[in-house]
């Protein structure tokens, strides 16, 4: 009796997880072989585990990542595209994150650029920071309609809030001087303090001619270039590559 009044007030503690821990050593032998200490400990490393878990699943989930299964370990370190290791590495690290740098991932179509930006995502969900993923014509088209309901600064301040903003296809269609500014606000409200992941099939140096309005265009990129990290990737589309039998298929966008 003692017994289920304890797993009941763990449940309505919402602590499940030590719950279901706790009725897995009654019904373990080989637990009273070990001390008060190492059984408690044994709970709450299961509860602190699932809790981490849960999180981790949260933080992928609200990410929104184009590719949510791309992690760091599917990453393809072998293919022939000028993938600068050592920078990936340090970058999946998350200092960048604390430190609320920028980083630029450009190359032709085919490279796995959006793979390497949403395994970037998926690690730093990993690490507890509030991830969002968003395809540039569709960030335009959620601040275009947020304006025009009224809710145009909630947006920016949710915006603001997140620590890694993902934006994919950047360049891919001209910026309108409208969407320029648009753009400007949310880059400005990140500067310094938030990190932001742009991926983009132009040359950083093609960037300012995409952007109608040139003063803008210095104060985006002013705000973005000068101080992030830089990925470039060269070579051919790993679409064209045969896949290996043995290699997780996922991995060869990675």
């Amino acid at each position: 009796m003692l017994t289920q009044e304890t797993l009941e007030k763990l449940r309505r503690m919402r602590l499940g997880a030590m719950a279901r821990a706790l009725e897995l050593q009654l019904s373990d032998p080989r637990m009273s072989d070990l001390s008060f200490e190492e059984r408690v400990g044994l709970l709450v490393d299961h509860e602190w585990t699932a809790r981490r878990d849960r999180k981790l699943g949260r933080l992928v989930k609200e990410a929104r990542l184009k590719f949510p299964d791309a992690v760091p370990e599917g990453v393809n370190y072998r293919a022939a595209r000028g993938l600068d290791k050592p920078l990936l590495r340090s970058l999946l690290g998350g200092d960048w994150l604390r430190d609320g740098r920028a980083a630029l991932i450009t190359g032709a179509t085919g490279l796995g650029k959006t793979y390497i930006a949403c395994a970037l995502g998926n690690a730093a969900c990993r690490q507890g920071f509030r991830t969002r993923y968003y395809r540039m014509p569709r960030l335009l088209g959620a601040l275009e309609l947020a304006k025009a309901d009224g809710s145009y600064a909630n947006l920016l301040g949710r915006l603001s809030a997140v620590d890694l903003l993902i934006l994919d296809d950047w360049g891919l269609v001209p910026l309108t001087a409208p969407e320029a500014r648009d753009l400007l606000e949310v880059i400005d409200d990140r500067c310094t303090s938030r990190s932001t992941l742009i991926s983009s099939q132009l040359p950083v140096e093609h960037w300012h001619g995409t952007i109608a309005d040139p003063t803008v265009a210095d104060a985006i990129l002013d705000r973005l270039v000068h101080s992030a990290y830089r990925l470039t990737l060269e070579g051919e589309s790993m679409r064209k590559v045969k896949p290996e039998s043995t290699t997780d298929p996922k991995q060869q966008q990675g």
